[in-house]
């Protein structure tokens, strides 16, 4: 029999660690007096998905696309009303999650997009995320409709050693002052930082810079809060 309420399911495990950090992101910022006040959720987290990295970036992996899509189709039959998925390279294949499923799709990088154009007053993006999310141009696309403009990481390696790394476990002190370093050196050419990659969201607690700092993990958070409950941004 199919919940009476919301239920949100999850296409986790890209990776394990930013599929936590966004339900522990839910968790903390839905107001609750006790645990029926909390979001209904239903996650399938499947580290064994193929990598994303492999298939947009060194054109060598096998495509994602099947496995990605029968994990929508398994939560909307589960019985999920609307997914997430707490990946932003992963959201190039969006369309075809849309079209596998007849539940909707909490796009991370259009939510985050409209969000730029209202939280960050000039128009250089600076952009910490994974180089497949470069390549793949997810947010130049998005933001063709605005005169926004990206501005990449001084040295993308850097950026692409602090994602393994999570990938690995290592989410110490040392990997986010690397981080913030990065985000200080980024920050001096650009109006806000997006930081568009789970992984650098793991890191990013106590993040500053002189510019607006934007978390697409953030955004998400706070959609699926509006949409599930009415609270959020």
């Amino acid at each position: 029999m199919p919940a009476t309420h919301p239920v949100l399911g999850i296409i986790g495990g890209m990776g394990p660690d930013g599929t936590l950090e966004l339900m522990r992101r839910i968790v903390a910022r839905t107001p609750a007096a006790d645990d029926r006040d909390h979001l209904h959720m239903i996650v399938e987290s499947n580290p064994k998905i193929p990598s994303r990295i492999a298939h947009l970036v060194e054109r060598t992996g096998e495509d994602p696309t099947p496995e990605i899509v029968r994990i929508a189709r398994n939560l909307e039959r589960a019985g999920a009303t609307v997914l997430a998925m707490p990946c932003n390279t992963a959201h190039g294949y969006a369309d075809a999650i849309r079209a596998g499923v007849a539940i909707p799709l909490l796009d991370m990088i259009a939510l985050t997009t409209a969000h730029l154009a209202r939280a960050v007053p000039g128009r250089r993006i600076g952009l910490l995320a994974s180089t497949a999310v470069y390549n793949t141009r997810l947010y130049e696309r998005a933001l063709d409709a605005s005169d926004a403009c990206i501005v990449p990481p001084p040295d993308q390696h850097a950026v692409m050693e602090l994602i393994r790394g999570v990938k690995r476990g290592e989410s110490g002190t040392v990997p986010r002052e690397r981080l913030h370093n990065i985000a200080a050196e980024l920050a001096e050419r650009c109006d806000g930082l997006l930081i568009a990659c789970t992984e650098l969201s793991v890191l990013a607690a106590g993040l500053s810079a002189p510019v607006p700092i934007i978390d697409a993990l953030d955004v998400l958070t706070d959609a699926i809060l509006h949409q599930m409950t009415g609270n959020g941004d």
